[in-house]
């Protein structure tokens, strides 16, 4: 049953909770259809307007947790809308309010130059219809009586891919545009957007004897205290049925090692270089900028190489990937890369799994060190060009000169990669995150960058003073490609 005081977050937990409960005992099929009445036993509803929408909500949910559209139609998006949970919130973005006193002057009617404005009985109204949403009459109002009302999902999206149907006001996403970054899920107030999951598959590989390695990504140190540390993820997954536990950082490593060759012979040449580990980036190069995808580099984002590394030595692992990005879930599914990672898991899916199986993250001290420094830091925007650049040094490349632009988040990206395509970025790279303060700030992060900073730098301060390369010499890099 959800609580009165349900939260999105606790709705969308405790639907995740149900099902893993029912998929590790096997009865997930012969029960999910119990779980809205169970969840949802009435007779009054708790956060919306009748039991029968919250049961909808619960059903759509579920169907997310198995890593299906929600509505039940065909979809490759990874960022899905929750029909029955997105609200009427107003669909004209230019809304005329009460302020309005009809003057005289008119002048927002005579700035509109699409004669979406007439004026009413008792203040003026926009059509929505003609309405272009250009924002000349707000500016033009000399009482401020025309109020932006954008939807905040619409307004957190970077790539404008969010639109509204114009009947039924409820928002759909242009999936020739989304990206995947994941950014509107926790803008929407009603809890409407979520992505699928795939713990349903991952928990089944777990049940079925097969060997599940778990990849924790490095933006994982210091989210969750100072004293929880890789060591404690590796306990506590091993506990949940994961046979291993790799840090991504490893493959912070093996990324920035390729990128810096590929990054040392592009600046010989006179080419431009992209970064390739941000999923989300890469999609929008892809989908806004195709003339630059020639641009990327070839090597491979460090979840896929940890992937690659795994089954290199086991063909018949089945590789899960964990962190805070949305994106990543399409690029294990979607990007098509030979031996990239099964399945990708948030932060908070991979912590219901562990409450589903009793299991709780403990405190350990840090025994083991995978990554490098640089490895480690790879998660935090500027830390794969000081990766890359650290590398290129220790092969002996003089760096002074390289100029790299370090894009904080969507916004930046798309300046630096306009720049590029009009041949006047001054930057020789560009490193490119779409969230901001770099993968720390996915949208799926425990919690705000700022709020874990000192905990995180405390943790990262304890791994010793290992380069990249000399890290890397401890593994079968010669058994796998680092290229696409």
């Amino acid at each position: 049953m959800i609580k009165n005081d349900a939260t999105i977050l606790n709705i969308k937990h405790e639907v995740l909770y149900e099902v893993a409960k029912l998929a590790f005992a096997g009865e997930l099929e012969e029960k999910k259809e119990e779980l809205p009445f169970q969840m949802i036993p009435g007779p009054k509803a708790r956060f919306r307007c009748c039991i029968y929408k919250e049961r909808e909500i619960i059903r759509q949910r579920i169907r997310l947790a198995e890593g299906k559209a929600p509505n039940g139609k065909q979809s490759d998006n990874i960022v899905q809308i929750i029909d029955a949970a997105c609200e009427d919130c107003p669909i004209s973005r230019f809304t005329v309010t009460d302020n309005c006193q009809k003057c005289m002057s008119r002048a927002c009617q005579q700035s509109c130059k699409f004669h979406a404005i007439e004026m009413g009985r008792e203040r003026a109204h926009i059509d929505p219809a003609l309405c272009k949403e250009c924002g000349k009459c707000a500016q033009a109002c000399p009482y401020n009586a025309i109020a932006d009302l954008i939807r905040p999902c619409k307004r957190s999206c970077p790539v404008d891919a969010i639109q509204m149907d114009l009947e039924t006001g409820i928002a759909y996403i242009d999936e020739s545009k989304c990206i995947n970054c994941g950014q509107c899920i926790h803008r929407c107030p009603f809890g409407a957007i979520s992505s699928r999951s795939f713990i349903v598959d991952v928990i089944r590989a777990i049940r079925d004897g097969r060997r599940v390695v778990a990849m924790l990504a490095p933006s994982a140190e210091g989210q969750f205290g100072k004293d929880i540390t890789m060591d404690s993820w590796r306990t506590a997954l091993k506990k949940v049925g994961f046979a291993d536990m790799i840090e991504v950082g490893l493959g912070g490593d093996m990324t920035a090692a390729s990128e810096a060759e590929e990054w040392a012979e592009a600046y010989r040449k006179g080419e431009k270089k992209t970064t390739s580990c941000c999923p989300a980036f890469v999609n929008m190069i892809r989908q806004f900028y195709p003339e630059l995808a020639g641009n990327i580099s070839t090597t491979v984002s460090p979840m896929c190489g940890v992937s690659r590394l795994v089954k290199a030595r086991d063909p018949q692992a089945v590789t899960v990937f964990i962190g805070p990005c949305v994106a990543k879930k399409h690029e294990s599914q979607f990007s098509g890369l030979e031996g990239n990672a099964d399945y990708a898991l948030t932060f908070g899916e991979t912590r219901v799994m562990m409450r589903a199986r009793g299991v709780e993250l403990e405190p350990e001290p840090v025994s083991t060190q995978q990554a490098s420094v640089f490895g480690k830091r790879f998660g935090n925007n500027g830390g794969v060009a000081k990766a890359v650049l650290r590398c290129m040094e220790e092969m002996g490349e003089n760096t002074d000169s390289i100029r790299v632009q370090e894009c904080n988040g969507a916004a930046d990206c798309k300046k630096a990669l306009l720049l590029l395509k009009l041949n006047r970025l001054p930057a020789d790279f560009i490193e490119g995150m779409a969230c901001e303060g770099g993968c720390v700030g996915g949208p799926s992060s425990h919690l705000p960058v700022q709020a874990f900073r000192k905990e995180r730098d405390s943790q990262i301060a304890q791994a010793d003073g290992r380069g990249v390369h000399e890290n890397l010499s401890h593994y079968e890099m010669e058994s796998f490609s680092m290229h696409g």
